[in-house]
């Protein structure tokens, strides 16, 4: 009886993930599209947001010095113009994305009006009237976008679990006060009970006892309390015995591709985030991952590794800030936190990394099998889905290899990677294999949205830009909720998957 309860419960719950009624599937005509002959050549027609050109390879060696060292303290040299650059470029990508629509919006004479008035008093001069109807025009074009974005409140990057909602930020109520209590008491035994500590983690972990508990779950730290202290002395210190040993060598002629690529990818890891753009936070993701990658020759650096710093970051820096984390100035804070927070970084990110270094050995043989495992999954969760995807030649490569690269961090907002890591660092393992769960629940989310686009552009693009900057704690708990249910119904399906 229970067990026939708690499935009429999945099949009654509208807002379980995947559940989409029969009787309102969109209907689509069968419209015969082109067809692609291969991904390679999609790809090829198809530029990259992150393609870089020339002019940042010509940027990147004219501000590249391979005499410069490591100052007394903590930090290298970089091009302070080029970071400057791209922080301008990010807070007009911030500002778009993010702004609300405007409810006081002037009509377009006083812009025109406000717009001259400006240019006289910064002295510029309006060659012709094209100019100013161009700026119009201009005008116009962001009002209309800004009226369109729909009226959502800003979720901050890191907040307390009930923070996290994406209908606003309520106090912490009884039950979540409770929660802590538990976590609080856990935490302060003698020996922790970590079977304890990740049932409790399973469904979130409070803001205020996040870092120490990732720190628990992830290895890193023992169980035993008296033995903490000493341990994180002995592994940050080792770490930096590393940066003194290692990374002078990046400009060596056999780690300097390596370095290049590192220091490519930095100023592209979460670009909508001021934090990230700060020269004193990338110099510490550089020093990380050129660390990582020379320690770990069988794969070295592979782009997607960048992205996995960034939780940890997050989270060890949370226990110093706790407001307006977006704009933190890190190199405000002292020295010895500095280097704390980037070694707990580094040593936390390895241990994931242990648990799925085969997604980034040579031919990356790891993602292969989960996106094949996803493919089969899929094929026995949702089969309309499936032949969707056949139909219209897309294959589950050309989408889910950045899931598994990048462990979904670029399909969902950061504060929403930081509370999916809470589950997967409570679940056994929850990076290499209940992770495929996830993504198969995060496909059916999108249903109906997959199943009314008829064309393989049109699917592709959809599948790569899915709607879900305003997720909060809310939509990442149904998530979840939806991902263990389906690995105790389908757990066989993915037999070469488990190893």
């Amino acid at each position: 009886m229970a067990t026939d309860n708690r499935i009429n419960f999945w099949r009654r719950n509208a807002k379980v993930p995947g559940r989409y009624p029969k009787d309102t599937k969109p209907k689509f005509n069968n419209i015969k599209t082109k067809k692609a002959s291969s991904f390679h050549e999609f790809a090829r027609s198809t530029n990259d947001a992150w393609d870089i050109d020339d002019e940042e390879d010509e940027e990147f060696l004219g501000t590249f010095n391979p005499a410069v060292s490591i100052p007394p303290g903590l930090h290298t040299t970089s091009s302070t113009q080029n970071q400057q650059h791209q922080a301008g470029d990010t807070e007009s990508a911030v500002s778009h994305r993010t702004a609300p629509p405007r409810t006081d919006s002037p009509n377009l004479q006083d812009v025109q009006e406000e717009d001259t008035e400006c240019k006289q008093v910064n002295g510029k001069v309006v060659k012709s009237s094209s100019d100013a109807h161009l700026n119009t025009s201009s005008v116009r074009s962001t009002l209309q976008k800004q009226q369109s974005l729909p009226v959502r409140p800003i979720i901050p990057l890191v907040a307390r679990i009930s923070d996290q909602n994406a209908s606003g930020a309520p106090p912490m109520t009884v039950r979540e006060k409770s929660r802590l209590d538990k976590f609080r008491q856990l935490l302060a035994s003698s020996s922790t009970d970590l079977e304890e500590l990740r049932k409790h983690s399973w469904s979130g972990i409070p803001r205020e006892v996040r870092p120490i508990t990732w720190r628990l779950l992830s290895g890193y730290l023992p169980a035993n309390k008296e033995r903490r202290e000493l341990v994180l002395k002995r592994k940050r210190e080792e770490y930096f015995r590393f940066i003194e040993q290692y990374y002078h060598s990046r400009t060596d002629e056999h780690y300097k591709d390596t370095y290049r690529q590192i220091h490519i990818d930095i100023p592209r890891t979460n670009p909508l985030i001021p934090l990230f753009q700060q020269p004193a936070v990338q110099e510490v993701f550089e020093r990380i991952l050129f660390i990582w990658a020379i320690r770990h020759p069988a794969s070295g650096y592979v782009q997607g590794i960048n992205d996995l710093v960034t939780p940890f970051f997050v989270v060890f820096l949370s226990e110093f800030v706790t407001e307006d984390m977006e704009n933190f100035d890190v190199a405000a804070l002292p020295l010895e936190t500095q280097r704390n927070i980037e070694a707990d970084s580094f040593w936390c990110m390895s241990k994931l990394l242990d648990g799925i270094q085969d997604n980034y050995t040579f031919a990356q043989p790891g993602i292969q099998n989960k996106v094949k495992a996803l493919e089969e999954l899929v094929s026995r969760i949702d089969e309309d889905i499936h032949n969707h995807f056949k139909r219209y030649e897309v294959e589950y490569l050309q989408f889910a290899f950045r899931w598994m690269n990048n462990l979904l961090m670029r399909e969902l907002p950061l504060r929403c990677t930081i509370r999916l890591w809470d589950t997967y660092q409570a679940e056994a393992e929850g990076f290499s294999h209940f992770h495929l769960y996830v993504c198969a629940a995060f496909l059916i989310k999108w249903r109906k949205e997959i199943l009314s686009m008829v064309d393989f552009q049109g699917l592709l693009m959809l599948l790569q830009n899915l709607p879900t900057i305003h997720w909060g704690n809310e939509e990442v708990g149904l998530l979840l909720a939806e991902a263990y249910r389906l690995k105790y119904m389908f757990a066989d399906a993915p037999s070469h998957y488990k190893r």
